[in-house]
């Protein structure tokens, strides 16, 4: 971790962060408002805040609200007297996408199936392994998922009652 203190380290934080997010496929931008957002504190940032802070155009801001939000990273709040609704990241951002995550895994399901079912005898052996391997997959995986939630909520309580003494 680089040696850099109050704002500077603020910054050097948004930037490694977005580098991982980059690393693993997704825009540098998304991961810079993820960064900005893990820093915030209150109920919520405006679009214009988070361009700011994360140091983004303010069209990337609503792009990638729009795909966090889908995966569960952040929500849309309305504020009684606001215009424009805030964004917010909820204190269990992963736990959230763990949960979320469920939903792209039996949509791929439901794909692999799909084509198992439509394409039926015109697949050969070898596309016919690699979509069962797909489906079952994706069940097995969505599956563990249940024991993955379960485990997080034993370990967040373990650490909060240990917190508190």
């Amino acid at each position: 971790m680089s040696d850099i203190s109050g704002d500077g380290f603020r910054s050097d934080f948004i930037r490694r962060f977005a580098e991982y997010w980059q690393s693993q496929g997704r825009p540098k931008s998304e991961g810079r408002i993820v960064g900005y957002l893990l820093l915030c504190d209150g109920d919520g940032v405006s679009a214009a805040q988070i361009a700011d802070g994360a140091q983004v155009s303010r069209g990337s801001v609503s792009t990638a609200v729009r795909r966090l939000e889908e995966l569960g990273f952040v929500r849309l709040v309305q504020v009684p007297g606001r215009r424009h609704r805030l964004v917010s990241m909820g204190d269990d951002v992963w736990g959230n996408f763990l949960r979320n995550e469920r939903h792209y895994l039996r949509r791929q399901r439901d794909l692999a199936q799909a084509a198992l079912d439509r394409l039926g005898d015109g697949l050969g052996e070898a596309s016919r392994r690699r979509l069962t391997n797909m489906r079952d997959y994706m069940v097995w995986l969505d599956g563990y998922h249940n024991t993955l939630l379960a485990r997080w909520e034993e370990y967040k309580e373990r650490r909060d009652a240990a917190a508190r003494g």
